[in-house]
């Protein structure tokens, strides 16, 4: 058996340049045995996996395997203690159909990678059909945004499309747009009455939506706080809101 104990291994350079955007053209890399037994399960295209020895066992089914170090997993790795696995998944982009039915996520420039993962996971909970991101939007595919999703993209579409294609597409489909932001024309989300076709927006964790947004949503929405914090953490107010929505 062969072990690969060199960082200068191209298999493993060519594999740790997957960290960076750019080099993620047609695939990404997943760390844990979480997302790798959520990975085979959905059947998603496994195209490689890096695995320390003791775990051979638990990937005797698969093909493309090779045993690494614990030093090289660590470099391939981005958490501080690697669970023994690291695989390279094929990147599949869904094709964002003309006619869209149901109740879907739209993020709107939000930054932080946790933050994304975890409104994905969330909208994957509260059934939600569909999540949208801005091009703004932090990486989908990074390790720390997948790390958070906890696979729930094998489970539900994503797209990326900017605000004019968000708005011809709600238009087409009757989808009313709420966009969630603190002004005189926003309403406690309590307040809305039934709605089972929408898109909800979030926005970025700083500024908020877009004054773009905040004109031409159907509907300005927002979170009413007895306490006395200033506002919610974005993930934990999308949350709220989608599991609220969820039981329309």
């Amino acid at each position: 058996m062969n072990i690969i104990t060199s960082k200068s291994n191209n298999v493993i350079k060519n594999a740790k340049k997957l960290h960076q955007k750019k080099y993620r053209t047609d695939s990404y890399l997943i760390e844990g045995w979480h997302l790798f037994e959520e990975a085979v399960e959905n059947q998603a295209e496994i195209r490689q996996v890096f695995v320390l020895e003791a775990y051979l066992d638990r990937v005797e089914n698969i093909q493309n395997v090779t045993v690494v170090t614990s030093e090289i997993l660590s470099l391939l790795a981005d958490s501080k203690t690697p669970q023994g696995i690291v695989a390279e998944i094929l990147l599949e982009q869904p094709v964002l159909p003309y006619q869209l039915q149901g109740r879907y996520l739209y993020l709107e420039d939000v930054q932080d990678p946790g933050n994304v993962g975890t409104m994905i996971r969330t909208a994957d909970a509260a059934g939600f059909d569909g999540v949208m991101l801005s091009k703004a939007s932090a990486d989908l595919y990074s390790l720390k945004t997948l790390r958070s999703m906890q696979g729930s993209h094998f489970h539900l579409p994503i797209w990326k499309l900017d605000r004019e294609e968000l708005f011809e597409r709600a238009s087409q489909s009757n989808l009313a747009v709420l966009a969630t932001t603190l002004s005189e024309a926003s309403i406690d989300y309590r307040q809305l009455p039934q709605i089972d076709q929408l898109i909800l927006v979030m926005g970025n964790e700083g500024k908020g939506i877009s004054p773009e947004m905040a004109t031409r949503a159907d509907q300005l929405v927002h979170i009413t706080m007895p306490g006395r914090a200033e506002s919610l953490n974005v993930a934990v107010a999308a949350g709220i809101l989608m599991f609220y929505l969820r039981n329309f």
